[in-house]
């Protein structure tokens, strides 16, 4: 039994909408970067068959191509599908302090707000879901959900 080896899998798949806007910019070497947080909902009942709603919020970096196609199409209130792996990173604060994160590393990033022109498949995976006969109203998940799921969520 000693000699079972782990899989070495770090995947992880979120959908949100960014809390804030996101920050761009460039090390160095000119490699492009953006950072930015999103709040991903998740409903469920409690104890009294009550529906509740918790907010985990999550830190995500693109690099390179991603990373410009982020800068062009992202805003506070974005809606996005967001797949990458978890990294982790340490630093110390100019005030001596250790800290420390964990954020997803994104592979591939799916837009889920429509703009005027459809930018495609971009490198590092960066996807537009938008279509011109889509005209959305506001940024969140709700409206991509079924009359039948969105009654079941309301219901309390």
């Amino acid at each position: 039994m000693g000699d079972l080896k782990m899989p070495e899998l770090n995947s992880v798949l979120v959908a949100g909408n960014l809390t804030k806007d996101p920050i761009f910019r460039q090390t160095s070497n000119s490699t492009p970067v953006v950072n930015f947080s999103i709040a991903a909902n998740r409903k469920y009942k409690d104890s009294n068959n009550q529906w509740q709603e918790d907010v985990c919020y999550v830190g995500v970096v693109a690099w390179n191509k991603l990373a410009e196609s982020c800068r062009e199409r992202l805003k506070k209130g974005s809606a996005v599908l967001v797949d990458g792996e978890l990294q982790s990173r340490s630093w110390k604060t100019e005030d001596g302090h250790n800290r420390s994160i964990v954020e997803i590393k994104a592979k591939r990033i799916q837009f889920l707000n429509k703009l005027g022109k459809n930018i495609g498949n971009g490198e590092n995976g960066a996807i537009d879901t938008a279509e011109d006969d889509m005209d959305y109203e506001d940024n969140s998940f709700d409206k991509f959900l079924s009359d039948e799921e969105s009654e079941l969520l309301n219901n309390n």
